[in-house]
């Protein structure tokens, strides 16, 4: 059956990390995946302590482009290690199986496979991205990693593996024009380490929403009858409703469990 991951922040260290604790206690997830912000290494022992006293495994998130870690462009090239050398301590200490990557913004796809041969972490998935970020400060950006040539070329040259986002590849197809559950076949031909999924709002945009499962456009029955292998990783990466519990992603869990 389906591995399922509750995705957190490494600032996360008050109810979340407690409710964490308790719903894993509780058999109701598999895995954390941690999204590592800059300049949190203080975070760094509670949530050590999490997985070693909790046993629970974790997979680790690099920053992204909305926090300063940008692939694509080689000016960013200082900035992008001394991030990465916080999330490789995090993901040493919690013993993670992966550490995700975005391509960046901008940019070319040869600059994202330079800096990620440079980086040359074993342990490294290309997560696939809208073409156009959310609206607000990278607005008329184009993301890395939208289309299935750059990602395969990606994969190829790096040699690494490949996180499968579902809402992700939805905008990115109407982007270019494509049918999204087709484009979502085709990616998943790449053979994906893991998934990331939520709902979308409208099967037609080209912006994420993040919905709870059920509640949205999306046909993840549809997903479930061929897109998602019986022992797949599934990250939910669904809107947290409250500061001080996850009654919500256990209502996400439940959902795709009995879908």
């Amino acid at each position: 059956m389906y591995k399922i991951g509750l995705k957190l922040w490494s600032t996360n260290t008050d109810h979340y990390l407690h409710e964490a604790e308790r719903l894993y206690a509780a058999g109701m997830f598999d895995y954390i995946e941690l999204f590592v912000v800059p300049e949190t290494m203080e975070t760094l022992p509670a949530w050590q302590r999490l997985h070693e006293e909790g046993q629970i495994p974790f997979i680790v998130h690099n920053a992204h482009s909305a926090v300063g870690f940008n692939l694509a462009d080689a000016e960013c090239e200082r900035r992008n290690r001394e991030i990465y050398a916080q999330t490789k301590l995090f993901a040493d200490a919690l013993d993670a199986e992966f550490i995700i990557f975005h391509g960046g913004v901008d940019g070319t796809p040869e600059e994202v496979v330079r800096q990620m041969k440079n980086i040359g972490e074993s342990r490294a998935l290309l997560e696939n991205k809208p073409y156009l970020p959310l609206p607000g400060p990278q607005n008329r950006k184009v993301c890395r990693g939208a289309t299935f040539d750059e990602i395969s070329y990606v994969l190829s040259e790096v040699g690494c593996g490949f996180c499968l986002d579902i809402g992700h590849a939805v905008c990115a197809a109407n982007s270019q024009g494509l049918e999204p559950y087709s484009y979502i076949k085709k990616l998943a031909a790449l053979k994906p380490r893991m998934f990331h999924l939520s709902d979308v709002a409208d099967m037609a945009s080209q912006y994420d929403a993040h919905l709870h499962l059920g509640t949205g456009a999306l046909d993840i029955m549809r997903l479930k009858g061929g897109d998602f292998p019986m022992d797949a990783m599934i990250s939910i990466e669904t809107v947290k409703n409250s500061k001080t519990n996850l009654v919500d992603f256990a209502e996400d869990v439940k959902w795709l469990k009995n879908a």
